[in-house]
């Protein structure tokens, strides 16, 4: 698993899987690995897990890795507070109840000054379940106010930044709404 971090409920005691720590933030960057464990009440009347399910696996990957991992690299500024703005999911196979943990993988695809675009995909060494994006704005939790990204954070969020390739002739962010991707690549 280069370049990825693994942590999460069903990791090793140490609070990293067999694959330990990436290597670390590339040209590329990295991605935060969550191993969540199903529950039997995460499936729906149709035998699968309960799409609403997703948000709780997402929320889960993103505050290990905004908080606990981030705490261990010394980075304590995301809980002065961050907010979703935006949930986008894309539900690919249905996912079943089974004992071994799901892989939620995390990173980052856009940073702004009070803003920043973070990308996940639920899977395991056989398929794709989701993919999903948030949009994630900064809050001072205390003032109830939006603020502005810290140094701290923009320097770990970019340890994770993994831009999305713009589609040739199409205008900037133009591919985010599958506009000019073909239908196999949605």
């Amino acid at each position: 698993m280069a370049n990825e971090q693994v942590s999460g409920a069903a990791a090793a005691p140490d609070g990293f899987g067999a694959g330990g720590v990436g290597t670390g933030g590339t040209a590329n960057g990295q991605r935060h690995v969550y191993l969540c464990a199903l529950r039997w009440s995460d499936m729906d009347s149709y035998g699968h897990v309960n799409n609403m399910i997703y948000l709780q696996y997402l929320e889960q990957a993103r505050v290990d890795w905004m908080v606990s991992t981030a705490n261990r690299a010394g980075v304590y500024e995301f809980e002065l507070g961050t907010v979703v703005a935006r949930h986008t999911i894309e539900y690919k196979r249905p996912l079943v109840y089974r004992p071994e943990p799901v892989r939620v993988e995390t990173w980052v695809t856009e940073i702004g000054h009070g803003s920043f675009t973070v990308a996940y995909e639920v899977k395991d060494d056989d398929y794709v379940y989701a993919t999903a994006e948030s949009t994630l704005v900064p809050f001072d939790l205390r003032e109830s106010r939006l603020r502005r990204l810290t140094p701290t954070e923009r320097v770990y969020l970019e340890q994770y930044l993994i831009k999305k390739p713009e589609r040739a002739g199409l205008p900037p962010g133009a591919a985010r709404f599958g506009l000019g991707v073909p239908a196999t690549d949605r």
